[in-house]
């Protein structure tokens, strides 16, 4: 069985598109929300109690929003926030309204995931830049994230299958992508094997990804 008896030929430009679509959700997601949830994960760390920049009201609030947000299953979660995404992008069906909840939900994940593995830091090493006269903001920018760089690839590397997931999941709500090619073509269709070529090519996603992590991660340890 060759993809080609498959995917028709009148399918094949679709299924193009929404792998474009996917590339843009899990890319711009993964940027957009990887930059915000470092900041996120790294206020965390540092207002800690007896942390660099020990603030109890900051880290509670931020750790309340964090565990929150966190733990609601994403379907459920684009669809409370249509009415933001209405207001923010313009519309609430489409890729670019799925990238905006995508990329509120991934912030928050990262969050609790940076802050996880800089809380692994040894600290005597932050105390050691600290003697030397550091500023807090310049230890925690110059030090402590660095020494975290490894394990922070690979959080960033799990974070990354996680938002594979969640662009699939978009598609149900019009986000497009591979899951709203499936949902369309495959599953209202009843054509199963259409449905298991789009597996295949999350899988393969998912596998290179994880493979890219990995050996950065690698690397990282090895400077």
């Amino acid at each position: 069985m060759f993809l080609g008896d498959i995917i028709t030929p009148q399918l094949r430009p679709l299924l193009w598109d929404a792998l474009l679509e996917t590339f843009a959700l899990v890319g711009f997601t993964l940027v957009i929300g990887g930059v915000l949830g470092l900041g996120l994960g790294a206020l965390l760390y540092a207002t800690r109690p007896t942390n660099l920049l020990a603030n109890p009201v900051v880290y509670t609030v931020l750790n309340v929003a964090v565990n929150i947000v966190r733990p609601i299953p994403f379907i459920i979660f684009i669809t409370a926030m249509a009415p933001v995404t209405r207001e923010v992008v313009g519309t609430r069906i489409g890729t670019e309204a799925a990238i905006f909840p995508m990329t509120v939900m991934a912030a928050f994940v990262i969050g609790r995931v940076v802050e996880q593995n800089l809380v692994a830091v040894d600290p005597g090493v932050v105390e050691a830049s600290r003697a030397m006269g550091a500023s807090r903001l310049r230890t925690l920018a110059t030090i402590v994230v660095p020494e975290g760089l490894a394990p922070l690839i690979l959080g960033y590397t799990f974070v990354f299958v996680a938002i594979v997931d969640m662009s699939a999941m978009a598609g149900y709500v019009g986000g497009g992508g591979l899951g709203d090619f499936a949902q369309q073509y495959g599953y209202q269709q009843f054509d199963a094997k259409l449905t298991v070529v789009v597996i295949v090519i999350l899988v393969v996603l998912v596998q290179l990804g994880q493979w890219l992590g990995n050996t950065l991660a690698r690397r990282a340890l090895r400077r």
